[in-house]
């Protein structure tokens, strides 16, 4: 009889079993019961991590990545045990971390990324907004080659084909505002922040022949990265202009994409030049938000503060002959395309992705820049919450 009845419920009998060792997995990994070092303060962290970014994607949020306001931004410059991305080929995106594109554009060319701004008006309150935000605090660069509590500075990302496995995501705040997975990524994708467990611990994923982008925020690899969890999660079709649907975040506050606004090491140095805005933050945000963004993160009503999606760009009169070659690229990026408000964070940082090969005392120079020396490019079809 038992016999019989093992044979009639084997499927359901596999799938309670399969379900239990996921949840075993799960706590496992969150327990860290296989970690070989475990700090005292990570019996905590993941909890209160998650509950302080979660009212922080409704109000605001310190920088996390790099909380660093000295000059000595990385704690280490040793990059010998760092992979190294292949040579940029031309017109071939290659696989693997922070891999490059090989020149090609993302988002079509009328894409808001990709759309000059050195000749557009500014906006009547550009300089009480600059003002709000700080207009004696310095630019800083959020990336480069060296580690910050041992993680990666910057937003890393990875390449992969069209043959890469999909794995299943679980979504934990923002499920409803989310696209439904699974998503394309590999076991060994790199994670933000890692391998520290808070912060916004972004994963980026671009499928070079689908066409695709998916990227996940606070992100966790569950059973050796079988699937994953995250609070919230979206996948652009890089061939596309579509939005997010309206009052919609993505891995992003403002519900942008993040991947097209890193200042990439193929871009700024391979190539010389970088043709799209850049992403950055900023402590405070207004309840509102302005295109190409879809969603603001924010409390706050003043009409003087930043709204998400704000776009603003270094002065034409700007000197920057006297700077490095790397950080002339990203200056002269800053002048033609801007940069495009995405989240909250510390005060004008701009985002990129991590690469041994940056030459960090020519990134720091940027941090010469002021707010002053910025401008707001004038905000039509503001929404206000």
């Amino acid at each position: 009889m038992i016999l019989s009845f093992l044979r009639k419920n084997l499927d359901v009998l596999l799938l309670g079993a399969f379900t239990f060792c996921c949840m075993v997995a799960f706590v496992v990994h969150e327990k860290g019961w296989l970690r070989k070092e475990v700090k005292a303060a990570e019996s905590y962290s993941i909890e209160d991590a998650v509950k302080r970014l979660r009212t922080d994607r409704d109000t605001t949020k310190a920088s996390d990545a790099s909380p660093v306001s000295s000059d000595d931004q990385a704690d280490s410059t040793d990059t010998s045990n760092r992979v190294v991305p292949p040579a940029t080929e031309n017109g071939v995106a290659a696989l693997g971390p922070n891999s490059p594109l090989g020149g090609l554009q993302v988002f079509p060319p009328d894409n808001p990324w990709n759309q000059p701004v050195d000749k557009a008006d500014v906006d009547p309150l550009s300089e009480v907004i600059i003002k709000a935000i700080g207009a004696d605090k310095n630019l800083f660069p959020d990336f480069g080659a060296g580690t910050w509590n041992g993680a990666a500075i910057g937003i890393p990302y990875y390449v992969v084909d069209g043959k890469q496995k999909s794995v299943p995501i679980s979504f934990t705040a923002y499920g409803d505002q989310s696209d439904p997975g699974p998503y394309p990524i590999p076991a060994d994708a790199p994670v933000e922040g890692a391998p520290n467990t808070d912060g916004d611990r972004h994963v980026i994923i671009v499928d070079r022949d689908n066409h695709k982008l998916y990227e996940l925020f606070r992100a966790f690899s569950i059973a050796n990265g079988q699937m994953w969890r995250a609070d919230s999660g979206a996948n652009f079709d890089l061939s596309s202009n579509a939005k997010r649907p309206e009052g919609w975040t993505s891995a992003d506050a403002a519900g942008l994409p993040i991947f097209p606004g890193l200042a990439r090491y193929e871009e700024a140095v391979e190539l010389g030049e970088i043709k799209h805005a850049l992403r950055f933050t900023v402590a405070k945000t207004r309840r509102a938000y302005v295109a190409p963004a879809s969603h603001h993160a924010s409390r706050e009503e003043n009409p003087l503060l930043p709204p998400m999606g704000m776009r603003v760009r270094l002065k034409a009169d700007f000197d920057i002959t006297e700077y490095p070659a790397e950080a002339q690229v990203i200056l002269k990026c800053l002048k033609t395309y801007g940069m495009i408000l995405a989240d909250n964070g510390s005060d004008w940082y701009i985002s990129g992705a991590p690469d041994p090969r940056w030459n960090d005392d020519a990134l720091r120079t940027l941090r010469q820049v002021k707010g002053s020396d910025l401008e707001v490019i004038q905000m039509e079809g503001l929404v206000i919450d």
